[in-house]
């Protein structure tokens, strides 16, 4: 079997160097780029099955990569896990539309990280914008635009609230207990502890208003989401 192939197009050796170590160790074949152009360049000529994309780097930064490489239809469908210093950067990833399949926020820890790009590299190749997206009970979530709806009005949701929602809209019925939904949204810079999950899962049902009703506790265990084909607006 072949291997899954990654580049890594990160600036800081010191990191770049601890991933390489820890994806080959897994059995991946890892190619490294430190700047933007370089990147863009071995992305092209490899074609990898995933690219760990930095957005501050030299020459070219990882928002001008990723759209390059979008916009390419030979590495249009590559998957691409961007990383981000700053939280505020997280709006332009996800924002602008530029296409990345997921991000993690600096710093990281490494074992959430591993886990994200095993994850993706479990998706099919062009079918990462497909899955991204979830429907249910008038509610919309566009993971990889970062936007939801509830019948047709947008809804400001936090990173992680999103990511909660998406995470059980895309298993519905199913029960997660705390831990699971916290490895679901690992990488948030607000979302660090089991119990902190209860105080997002307090503001997203207030943001959700009446359907807020399908997000149900079960006591002891977590959280579930229960669709509801005829659900009414509970004043």
């Amino acid at each position: 079997m072949a291997q899954d192939r990654i580049l890594i197009i990160e600036d800081e050796k010191a990191l770049a160097d601890i991933l390489e170590y820890n994806l080959v160790r897994e059995g991946y074949e890892v190619f490294t780029a430190n700047d933007g152009v370089e990147g863009l360049e071995k992305a092209q000529a490899i074609e990898p099955d995933l690219v760990v994309l930095d957005i501050m780097l030299p020459s070219m930064d990882g928002l001008q990569i990723c759209s390059q490489l979008r916009s390419n239809p030979f590495t249009g469908n590559i998957r691409i896990l961007m990383l981000t210093a700053k939280a505020e950067e997280v709006d332009e990833v996800v924002g602008f539309n530029m296409g990345a399949d997921d991000y993690v926020i600096k710093p990281y820890k490494l074992h959430p990280l591993m886990h994200r790009i095993k994850a993706l590299l479990r998706r099919p190749l062009g079918e990462t914008q497909q899955n991204d997206f979830v429907e249910s009970c008038g509610i919309k979530v566009d993971r990889l635009n970062y936007v939801a709806s509830l019948e047709g009005v947008d809804v400001v949701l936090t990173p992680t609230e999103l990511r909660l929602l998406w995470f059980m809209m895309k298993q519905p019925e199913r029960t997660f207990n705390r831990l699971e939904l916290l490895e679901a949204c690992r990488g948030e810079d607000n979302c660090s502890t089991e119990r902190t999950i209860d105080v997002h899962m307090k503001s997203l049902r207030q943001k959700l208003a009446a359907r807020s009703v399908l997000l149900q506790t079960v006591r002891g265990v977590g959280y579930r989401y229960v669709p509801a084909s005829d659900f009414e607006v509970r004043e």
